[in-house]
């Protein structure tokens, strides 16, 4: 049997308000994944737009690996503040797929709620785990 790594030594102990655990955003991370997992649908309808419709194939893939790409790149924006209006903002694109592929409303409108429902449980979860550490700072620091 092989022992568990251990890790390094700690340089801020756990908790205290430096510690990179606290700033750490739940909304961030559900976020970056619905976006991640939207950027690989919306790359597998580029097949179905140039079956489906009558499009030529560079507009497909420019607008369905546009949209893909442009979900992958504001999932690592999602750091500052405006990355979550731009991810707001690619819903409308891929609910607006449904122009060229009807199937798209209903798929776009899913990941819209997906997206809509993490971005606001997630700001509900970052002010209470804020409120919560302020309660423990206060109380550690009594």
């Amino acid at each position: 049997m092989s022992a568990a790594p251990e890790e390094g030594p700690r340089l801020v102990p756990a908790g205290a308000p430096d510690d990179p655990e606290r700033h750490k955003s739940p909304r961030r991370g559900m976020c970056a994944a619905v976006l991640f997992l939207e950027a690989i649908a919306l790359a597998l309808t580029v097949p179905v737009i140039i079956r489906v419709s009558d499009v030529d194939p560079a507009v497909a893939v420019a607008v369905g690996g546009g949209l893909a790409l442009a979900c992958l790149v504001v999932s690592g924006l999602l750091r500052r503040p405006w990355g979550y209006t731009v991810g707001w903002v690619l819903q409308v694109g891929a609910v607006g797929l449904a122009v060229l592929v009807p199937a798209m409303l209903f798929l776009g409108g899913l990941f819209a709620g997906l997206w809509a429902t993490a971005d606001l449980l997630g700001r509900k979860i970052d002010r209470e785990r804020g409120a919560a550490w302020q309660q423990y700072d206060a109380v550690d620091g009594a």
